[in-house]
């Protein structure tokens, strides 16, 4: 039995295969890739595209208009009878660096997000998929009576588009990877970690930014949020009262780092009390009703079982107003219009339940969310601590969250960095994870604090500013980053390359600690510590 042969068979990860049809498979031309056979899978189209032609779907075209000639590579995969898996695969003609990149999806993905397969300009082989249907990144009604569907998105796809792209790019260079690296945040992330989980040997090394891991009970978050705002009409928050609020957090726990600029660096140890805004009189933008306060604490708090047992980290303290904050994300431009109400009604409704009708204010947090955990999180929770085959094969994973994340709770990703450690050991946790806390960040960027850290594998800056090339560094030459340089830009479009601020990333537990002199600004000044 061959050596590729026998690590599929170990693995048990069939759609492996792939490569051993392959490997035999010289193309001559880009468009005789349609010729090549693969398990389960057809190439329907294989093109030279060349340097600065190729147009989206939709959006704007100015993106690729940089990008030298590659091979666009267009499949469907079907594992099972009801399986549409789209996918793209973008080859350099010339200059491939020998590395192959898989890009994950957000929300309920839908569509292959064509603005990281941009990546093939920097000479990677990079692939992306719509992970088995089509449709808005919010909208679940595809999943109504299509469980094969729902396993695609919840797992399968992101596993065997790895497995027939590396095919791809084996049958088109003539060789395998040197190494493989997968990048995706929210649902992206939890995509990393399902990598991680349950197929290690897809990638070498993963970037898994604010991950939807234990997407089941994030739901039940989003539901719980939901009521704790809409049951009643008077506890709703409207979103002219986010500035309010968030002046209210930094007031009460900007400086508690030694520094004040406007960024809570670690908000576990800001003890907010709500109540300071309780309108003295009559109710206005600057101030809140009794009802919405004990809205605000509920959402603080998160969600709990009938037993007290904590179902999801609640939210934290700090970048509630701006474009990606709670407006956004938990209280919506109106009652029933958040993103969080979305997300909640098409898991529950359109997977969990398989009821279009299905209303969040029914949501029982023991009874029903036990029938969701027993449904969906066999397919779609990344929660599995025991990253040990990963590890043993060499793999690297590195985490990131903003702290300022109104969509996923930050708190969640600590609780999983710790249960790994937990599980194997935190000496031998160090030597392949990393988790990097990004103070004042939104959800995957946006935010009052420095969120420009280099997590688009196009940003090739020194390693120490990118957390991309840190991360290839540590998988390549075996160094660890000691921190990431992230910066704040001007948010002006006339200069968006003015730098106003950098600040050290430090790897958990470790912070970013002042020096106590120089500028608050220069990352020069702080050093990581405990």
């Amino acid at each position: 039995m061959s050596f590729q042969r026998s690590l599929c068979f170990v693995a048990r990860l069939v759609p492996c295969f792939a490569l051993l049809d392959a490997a035999g498979y010289a193309a001559s031309t880009c468009e005789s890739l349609t010729t090549l056979k693969l398990p389960a899978t057809a190439i329907v189209a294989a093109v030279t595209v060349e340097p600065g032609a190729f147009a989206p779907p939709t959006g704007s075209p100015a993106a690729f208009k940089n990008l030298p000639a590659f091979c666009r590579v267009q499949g469907v995969s079907t594992p099972s009878p009801d399986s549409h898996i789209e996918f793209e695969v973008w080859l350099p003609v010339s200059g491939w660096n020998g590395k192959y990149l898989g890009v994950g999806n957000g929300g309920f993905a839908g569509s292959i997000f064509y603005p990281s397969l941009a990546a093939v300009g920097q000479g990677y082989a990079v692939s992306s998929t719509d992970t088995g249907h089509k449709g808005s990144a919010i909208d679940g009604e595809w999943a109504l009576g299509h469980f094969e569907k729902i396993v695609d998105f919840g797992n399968r796809a992101i596993h065997q588009t790895a497995a027939t792209s590396k095919a791809i790019v084996q049958a088109f260079y003539g060789e395998n990877p040197q190494h493989s690296y997968f990048n995706g945040c929210s649902n992206g992330g939890r995509q990393a970690l399902i990598e991680a989980q349950r197929y290690p040997a897809d990638y070498d090394g993963i970037l898994a930014g604010a991950p939807a891991n234990d997407i089941t009970h994030l739901f039940a978050a989003f539901a719980w949020n939901a009521q704790a705002l809409e049951t009643d009409p008077a506890s709703y928050i409207p979103l002219k009262k986010m500035p309010a609020l968030e002046s209210a957090t930094i007031a009460a726990c900007d400086t508690l780092d030694g520094v004040k600029d406007g960024v809570i660096d670690d908000p576990t140890r800001c003890h907010f009390d709500p109540s300071v805004l309780a309108c003295k009189g009559a109710d206005s933008d600057a101030c809140l009703t009794d009802p919405q306060i004990a809205a605000l604490k509920k959402i603080y708090a998160g969600p709990k079982n009938s037993k007290g047992e904590q179902i999801f980290p609640g939210y934290q303290p700090g970048g509630e107003a701006g474009f990606g904050g709670w407006g956004a994300w938990i209280t919506g431009l109106a009652p029933g219009k958040s993103l969080q109400h979305a997300f909640a009604q098409g898991f529950f409704a359109d997977m969990a339940f398989q009821n279009a009708s299905w209303d969040f204010r029914t949501l029982n947090f023991d009874r029903d969310l036990r029938t969701a955990d027993d449904k969906m999180a066999p397919i779609m929770n990344a929660v599995n601590p025991d990253l040990k085959a990963f590890k043993n094969r060499g793999g690297k994973l590195i985490v990131y969250h903003g702290w300022s994340d109104a969509a996923i709770s930050p708190t969640n990703a600590i609780n999983y960095y710790r249960s790994v450690s937990a599980t194997l050991g935190e000496r031998h946790t160090g030597d392949f994870v990393q988790l990097y806390m990004v103070p004042g960040m939104q959800h995957c960027g946006g935010g009052p604090g420095p969120n420009d850290f280099g997590v688009n594998p196009l940003a090739k800056a020194d390693p120490q500013h990118s957390i991309s090339t840190a991360l290839e560094r540590w998988v390549e030459s075996g160094v660890a980053p000691e921190k990431i340089i992230a910066t704040k830009h001007k948010v002006d479009t006339n200069a968006a390359s003015e730098v106003i601020r950098t600040r050290p990333l430090c790897p958990y537990p470790q912070t970013a600690r002042y020096k106590g002199s120089g500028s608050t600004d220069d990352a020069g000044n702080f050093t990581c510590a405990k």
